[in-house]
C-alpha cells in the first residue's frame, strides 16, 4: 500500500513493520517488471525511484537478457569456479555494458538432483555477480533457478549444453 506526502517524494512506502516472526532481511532487488524496491531491517519496504505516475505507481526500468553466457565455456564440470578466459570477458562485459543494475540467473542441466542443481547455479551466478561487483557494476539481485527454466531439451548432449547457462539481466 502505498502511502502519500513527503514520503512519496523521496520513496513509496508498501508494507508496514515486521512482525515478531518475521525476519527482514535489508537490501536492494529488482522485481521483473524492472521496478527495484528496497527493505529495511525492521521490515519497511519500499520503492527505489522517486518517480511516480500520478497515480502513485513507479516508473520502473526496462529489463533485457544482455548477456548468456554458456556454462561449459566458464565453469568446469560440477564447479563454479570461473577460469581466466572466462573472469577477463565477464570484467570486460560489466565494464562495458553501461546498465544501471544486473540480475545475474544461474541454471544448470537436469543430471543432478534439484537440491544439488539449486545450489549449483545460484553458486555459479553468484560467482559471476562477484566478477561484476570486482569492477564496480551494481547487482541488485543473483538467483539460481537449476533445472526449472530449460531453453531446450535435456534428452540430448546438444540440449543440456544450451541449459547449462549464466543470464546476465540488465536494468536500463
Amino acid at each position: 500500500m502505498l502511502s502519500g506526502g513527503a514520503a512519496a517524494a523521496a520513496f513509496s512506502v508498501l508494507a508496514g513493520s515486521a512482525t515478531a516472526q518475521e525476519t527482514a532481511i535489508p537490501g536492494i532487488w529488482v522485481s521483473p517488471d524492472g521496478c527495484e524496491y528496497w527493505v529495511a531491517d525492521d521490515g519497511w519496504e519500499g520503492y527505489m525511484s522517486p518517480h511516480l505516475t500520478r497515480d502513485g505507481k513507479p516508473v520502473c526500468r526496462q529489463l533485457d537478457t544482455c548477456a548468456v553466457m554458456e556454462g561449459d565455456q566458464l565453469f568446469a564440470t560440477d564447479s563454479a569456479r570461473v577460469g581466466a578466459e572466462g573472469r577477463r570477458r565477464l570484467q570486460q562485459f560489466f565494464r562495458q555494458d553501461g546498465s544501471a543494475s544486473y540480475v545475474v540467473v544461474g541454471h544448470t542441466d537436469s543430471r543432478a538432483s534439484d537440491a544439488y542443481n539449486m545450489r549449483l547455479s545460484h553458486a555459479r551466478a553468484a560467482a559471476v555477480a562477484e566478477i561484476g561487483r570486482s569492477v564496480g557494476a551494481r547487482i541488485t539481485d543473483v538467483r539460481g533457478y537449476g533445472e526449472r527454466q530449460p531453453r531446450a531439451t535435456n534428452q540430448t548432449a546438444a540440449g543440456m549444453q544450451q541449459n547449462r547457462r549464466v543470464e546476465i539481466i540488465c536494468a536500463r
